[in-house]
């Protein structure tokens, strides 16, 4: 315990045995040493006082701080010369090596940027940073607080300001994150677990959590497997490349609205591959007609595109895939937790979930956690898991995660889940069509999402920066290259713990930005 005292800790065993006389007689003077004598005195369990010394530091009024500097107030009451002659050596010992570490970083700097003469990379940096701000799309990102107990009402945190805004952009479209159920469960994860997994899945990163956690998700999907990843990024990334490559001959079609992580994975296989138009079945199968009928294909699409809210005809673009003897791979990041009578997303939604191959999906969006996953035949699932470096080497998530996931799904499968949806779709309906009646450009979406087209980048990053300023509202502008350039436009997403207040608020807010910025209404 006397080594959790910064000061302390500085000296060797020896040197403390040397003057525990004198710490034990002046321990009463600090105030962090005296509440270290009474936890060891305590009877208290473990947990019990690992519980009491986080609420009395959290106290606002708390003085169990401590220094390792030379102004110790326990150092300045120790009565004892051999300590304070130790304290005095190492603090100048300190000096001199801080002062010896910087000027080796500036020598070392100066060899650096010597061997930089034949290519200026900071400068070729600094151009490509530069024209990204010219052209708008340099992307600033604001610092949220974010309340569990008021969201979606949250903070903005700027130079030392706080503000309260009203966000209108998050991907927690159920507000889960914050459920406190949800919380409960990641709490006691972190108390009963620790904070992280311990390694890969291949190295004590495998606990009972991951397995149930994928067993749920293959019951939610009503598929043999799943497997866990860290991100729905690194599974479309990781499971596309994994089986290109693998695959003899393999031919990918991909949909030209298509994710980055999954036009990641397929670029990086370095296979042939044809881009079809966004949901075009007619393309898709004018496609696979002048393909080899023998050669594995891999149809990727996603279920509902992120950023113009349209839903694909689930039904045909996989039956359409199957008659030319290909695999139907969708990604249904933005539908899980969504749709259907369980929250699998469009598949359950338009009872397709036995005609899709394979499906990603999200912990991250409307779960409220974090991580990703895919869901297919066992064989397929295994075959990822023994060769998709991206699940091998990567440290799996952490109990918290998982704990925290498996209660989302838990309350996505229940009527609340259920209620939460109902409440979601409701709130999506009536804002498009209160932007709709003011004469607002929105775009047609049969989703939750609720796209608001601008085309114009620095317009759009004006009315969002107006919104934010005078109404204290956060709609984020989604510009290139999330976006093709000319088609800028605002991505507003509803929430069930919105209000109709706060739509009010909303559309008389986007009229004031959106004439101020010169842009014009339809009516």
């Amino acid at each position: 315990m006397l080594l959790k005292c910064r000061y302390l800790s500085q000296f060797s065993m020896s040197e403390l045995t040397k003057n525990a006389v004198s710490i034990s007689n002046s321990m009463d003077k600090c105030p962090f040493m005296l509440h270290a004598r009474r936890t060891m005195t305590s009877t208290s369990t473990p947990m019990e006082s690992a519980h009491k010394n986080l609420r009395k530091e959290n106290e606002p009024n708390s003085k169990l701080s401590c220094t390792n500097t030379i102004n110790c107030p326990f150092f300045k009451q120790a009565e004892n010369l051999d300590l304070n002659h130790l304290i005095k050596k190492q603090f100048d010992t300190e000096l001199h090596d801080g002062h010896m570490k910087t000027k080796k970083i500036k020598m070392e700097k100066k060899s650096l940027d010597e061997n930089h003469e034949l290519f200026s990379y900071d400068k070729f940096f600094s151009k490509k940073i530069d024209d990204k701000k010219k052209d708008g799309s340099y992307r600033y990102f604001k610092k949220v607080i974010r309340h569990a107990e008021t969201f979606p009402k949250v903070q903005e945190y700027a130079e030392h300001n706080v503000k309260d805004i009203t966000i209108w952009c998050s991907n927690d479209y159920l507000g889960l994150g914050r459920h406190p159920y949800v919380q409960s469960k990641v709490s006691e994860a972190v108390w009963k677990y620790g904070a992280g997994s311990g390694g890969t899945r291949n190295i004590s990163g495998s606990t009972p959590l991951h397995y149930k956690l994928e067993d749920e998700l293959a019951s939610l999907h009503q598929k043999e497997s799943a497997l866990l990843f860290t991100s729905c990024y690194v599974a479309n990334d990781t499971t596309l490349y994994t089986l290109a490559r693998m695959l003899p001959k393999c031919h990918i079609l991909s949909d030209e609205g298509n994710h980055a992580s999954m036009i990641q994975g397929i670029r990086n296989s370095g296979i042939p591959k044809t881009i079809f138009r966004h949901n075009d079945c007619e393309h898709l199968e004018e496609i696979l007609q002048r393909l080899p009928r023998d050669t594995p294909k891999i149809v990727a699409f996603e279920s509902v595109h992120s950023m113009d809210g349209s839903i694909c005809d689930l039904h045909r673009m996989c039956d359409i895939t199957h008659k030319y003897g290909g695999i139907a791979y969708i990604d249904e990041v933005h539908a899980v937790g969504l749709y259907g009578n369980n929250g699998a997303g469009i598949g359950e939604r338009d009872s397709a979930l036995e005609k899709m191959d394979i499906i990603t999906g999200t912990l991250g969006k409307a779960f409220g956690n974090i991580g990703g996953y895919i869901a297919g035949s066992a064989n397929l699932i295994d075959t990822i898991r023994s060769y998709g470096s991206g699940f091998i080497f990567t440290t799996s998530l952490p109990p918290s995660v998982l704990a925290g996931s498996l209660a989302s799904i838990e309350i996505s499968r229940s009527d609340e889940g259920r209620e939460l949806r109902a409440k979601h779709q409701l709130y999506a309906h009536i804002v498009k069509e209160r932007l709709l009646n003011a004469g607002f450009p929105v775009m047609d979406s049969p989703s939750h999402i609720v796209p608001v087209m601008v085309g114009d980048v620095k317009a759009a990053s004006e009315i969002c920066n107006r919104l934010l300023e005078d109404h204290g509202i956060y709609i984020q502008a989604i510009n290139y290259p999330t976006v093709a350039r000319g088609t800028e436009r605002l991505r507003i997403v509803p929430n069930p713990h919105h209000t109709m207040e706060m739509i009010d608020q909303l559309v008389d807010a986007l009229i004031s930005t959106w004439t101020k910025s010169g842009l014009k209404l339809k009516n």
